[in-house]
């Protein structure tokens, strides 16, 4: 089960980089929100393929499900009621805001995961 899969840790670093960049230099209403949190949950799938053997679609239902769960502990503001909302690391990871559209955003980007799986199933 344990592996490590050189190709997801490459696309893994280039998300992480891209996640990063769009941090640190865009602050608009659309690709900042929308866009990084799509591409968090490719992210998330991809660091899963690069150390675990897993099937697609359980790791990415699985990547889903805690983006599910953390927007969920945003809604319930974890991060408050733990007593850390002057921790900014809690606030970065864990985030402070609940939002329907980072339910849109998570889904899309796991259904992109899959679309893509399929294709290169179909093809290959």
């Amino acid at each position: 089960m344990f592996t490590f899969n050189k190709n997801y840790a490459i696309a893994t670093l280039f998300l992480f980089i891209t996640e990063v960049l769009i941090a640190l230099y865009l602050h608009d209403k659309i690709i900042r929100p929308f866009g990084g949190d799509f591409l968090v949950v490719i992210l998330l799938f991809t660091l899963v393929k690069t150390f675990f053997n897993v099937a697609i679609k359980p790791a990415a239902w699985t990547v889903l499900g805690f983006s599910y769960t953390v927007e969920a502990l945003q809604y319930f503001k974890i991060v408050k009621l733990l007593g850390l909302q002057n921790n900014k690391l809690a606030n970065i990871i864990v985030g402070n805001y609940y939002s329907w559209w980072d339910i849109l955003a998570y889904t899309l980007g796991i259904a992109t995961v899959l679309i893509i799986a399929h294709l290169r199933k179909k093809f290959s």
